[in-house]
């Protein structure tokens, strides 16, 4: 795949198979990198081989990168493998040494969006300049601020940009090293219908155990492609190597994933119909909530009048225990239940605040 063809694949995404963009955390020697490209290149249909050489750590003292002659290395890998090459930078210099050495793709990671400083300086090194941009998401969850980065870049003239979509960080511990909050990039879709989007599941997964969970989902929900952290000797990586594959179990995992069929393919009438029941149920759903809100307006006032605090603790809980006792009998969630819960209990309080304050 050139750069023509990418930018082809870009404006027919929906018609393609997915992007996959596989490669190393880190590029760590020349032998590892050749290596890891050849491997790559002979046992998958890879189109983009992607390396860290500058690597942003939390504290000193860690692997920061093999800095500007990995940079030679991954000139290397173009000329052995055919596959196009893409690098991390987080500031000018690095747009600049990137340039230098025909890297084809640049993308910017979660530390980097978080600044809206540093992502308008390395916009501002990219004026006249087009070349393919992929932009990870911000470690928090703020989807403005992933916007912002996106807007930034594209007021440059740059045309080929891609969303990347790598989890985020969780205030909790969870099976995952970043919570992936598949709301977010879905939102972004909405608000970007043309705006490719590809999914990191390597730091979302943080190990290799769910690589292959998350990368289904994400193709499940019509992504445009993975980026897949690879490397050929992952035990004695210099960064993240409990969550990069070896090109052998990157292959196995490409062939067992299932690319579903696209919805213009389909029998668009049964899914018309199934459309229609939704629209139904929702339209229920909605009826009934605006008269669960008319009775908590109705108590609210019952509480001004009565001098009654709005929070009471045992109504609330016995609220969530009956509830979710009922909704798991059929069928649904617990977790999913106690959260739909809480936001109406939420809905209810503002409402009835709104009630005992109005004065």
């Amino acid at each position: 795949m050139t750069i023509d063809s990418l930018s082809s694949y870009i404006r027919n995404l929906s018609d393609s198979e997915p992007l996959i963009i596989a490669g190393p955390c880190s590029a760590e020697s020349e032998e590892q990198i050749l290596d890891t490209a050849k491997q790559i290149s002979s046992k998958t249909s890879t189109h983009i081989f992607r390396a860290g050489i500058w690597k942003p750590r939390t504290r000193p003292g860690n692997f920061e990168g093999i800095g500007e002659k990995g940079l030679k290395w991954l000139e290397k890998v173009k000329e052995q493998t055919g596959m196009m090459v893409a690098t991390e930078v987080a500031k000018p210099e690095h747009v600049n040494l990137a340039l230098k050495y025909n890297i084809d793709i640049l993308w910017i990671g979660a530390r980097t969006v978080a600044n809206p400083f540093s992502i308008q300086e390395i916009a501002d090194s990219l004026k006249n300049i087009d070349i393919p941009v992929f932009i990870k998401n911000p470690i928090n969850p703020d989807l403005s601020l992933w916007i912002g980065a996106i807007e930034r870049i594209r007021e440059t003239g740059i045309s080929k940009i891609v969303a990347i979509h790598r989890g985020f960080y969780p205030y909790e511990k969870t099976k995952f090293r970043n919570i992936p909050k598949w709301e977010i990039p879905i939102e972004l879709k909405r608000k970007f219908h043309n705006l490719p989007i590809i999914c990191d599941p390597s730091h979302i997964s943080g190990n290799t155990n769910y690589i292959q969970e998350i990368s289904q989902k994400a193709l499940d929900l019509n992504f445009n492609g993975l980026m897949i952290e690879t490397h050929n000797n992952p035990k004695i990586a210099l960064s993240d190597s409990e969550q990069q594959l070896t090109p052998k179990k990157l292959e196995q995992l490409l062939k067992a994933l299932i690319i579903r069929t696209s919805p213009i393919v389909v029998n668009k009438e049964v899914l018309q119909q199934y459309r229609e029941q939704i629209d139904s149920i929702d339209q229920q759903m909605l009826e009934l909530l605006s008269k669960r809100m008319d009775v908590i307006d109705k108590i609210g006032k019952y509480k001004l009048n009565n001098n009654i605090t709005i929070f009471q603790l045992r109504r609330w809980e016995n609220i969530l225990k009956t509830r979710t006792e009922l909704g798991v009998k059929m069928g649904l969630n617990n977790t999913f239940i106690k959260e739909i819960l809480q936001l109406m209990h939420k809905e209810s309080i503002q409402i009835q605040n709104k009630i005992m304050n109005k004065q």
